[in-house]
């Protein structure tokens, strides 16, 4: 599962924010922007913190594909069949288009956008990516029925893992790896992943 950053929406003026700990009044930004891109009144500035934290965030995805393949493949020794190849190639998909979502927010940061570039796109592979990971399941799925084992087994998994990360990125943010993101999770439980708000703004604009 992919890291998640304190993606928060737009600040109305006078709302409160926190950022590593620190509360002050929030100035108003433009619409779609993170409020944490928004320069803290003490004179540092939370926006380079956030563009740091995207830029992890973006190498962590791309990273974890090699890594993934070498730690399963290659520590771990699952055999590269066809059905583990389907389940992690759909794995991969997943990763590829959440490192290319941070890599549209953090642009949409520094440029201070309405909204993060290629939204468009995003709103085809949210749709794409259900006959995608359909396909990816059922391949998979009737390999272990067919031939249960460490040649089918592993690929089911990362389909599944696959699923896990659309809803995290399309749907419901499902990772919680920040405090302000356990502290929120405590008190209003699962909220919409900021990819989905995204796309719901460029909905809203594009009927407008």
């Amino acid at each position: 599962m992919e890291p998640s950053t304190d993606r928060r929406e737009i600040t109305p003026p006078g709302k409160v924010d926190i950022f590593k700990n620190a509360i002050y009044t929030a100035p108003p930004g433009p619409p779609g922007m993170s409020e944490s891109a928004v320069r803290h009144p003490s004179g540092q500035g939370p926006g380079i913190a956030l563009q740091r934290r995207l830029r992890s965030l973006i190498a962590g995805e791309v990273v974890n594909i090699p890594l993934q393949a070498a730690i399963w493949y290659g520590i771990v020794g699952f055999p590269a069949t066809w059905a583990n190849l389907v389940g992690f190639a759909v794995f991969s998909l997943l990763l590829i288009q959440g490192a290319a979502y941070w890599a549209a927010k953090l642009e949409q940061l520094r440029n201070r956008r309405a909204l993060p570039r290629g939204m468009s796109a995003f709103a085809v592979a949210r749709v794409a990516n259900l006959a995608v990971l359909g396909a990816g399941l059922l391949a998979t799925g009737a390999a272990v029925l067919t031939d249960p084992g460490r040649g089918s087994l592993p690929g089911l998994g990362f389909a599944l893992f696959a699923v896990l990360e659309h809803v995290n990125y399309f749907h419901t943010q499902l990772m919680h790896d920040t405090v302000a993101d356990l502290r929120r999770f405590r008190t209003v439980g699962f909220r919409r992943s900021q990819l989905a708000r995204d796309l719901a703004r460029h909905s809203k604009s594009s009927r407008a």
